[in-house]
């Protein structure tokens, strides 16, 4: 019952502003949640180069995005 939009999808929005991929483990995205905090992670670590910390903060918006907006299959 709990879709796009729940309280549980907010939870994991949050979650991944604070860490990258946060939000996914805990919907139980776990290979989501290695590929964003891992490449999230090399493109901040880069931020001295400025062109991979502008990407990575993209990244980091569409990870967030991704968290609040997930609806897990087989619920209506």
């Amino acid at each position: 019952m709990s879709g796009q939009g729940s309280g549980g999808n907010v939870v994991a929005a949050l979650c991944s502003f604070f860490i990258p991929g946060l939000g996914q483990l805990v919907q139980g995205r776990i290979l989501p949640a290695i590929l964003f905090f891992i490449v999230i992670a090399l493109c901040y670590i880069g931020w001295v180069i400025i062109i991979p910390g502008i990407i990575g903060l993209f990244i980091h918006l569409w990870c967030i995005i991704d968290a609040a907006k997930f609806k897990a299959s087989g619920s209506s």
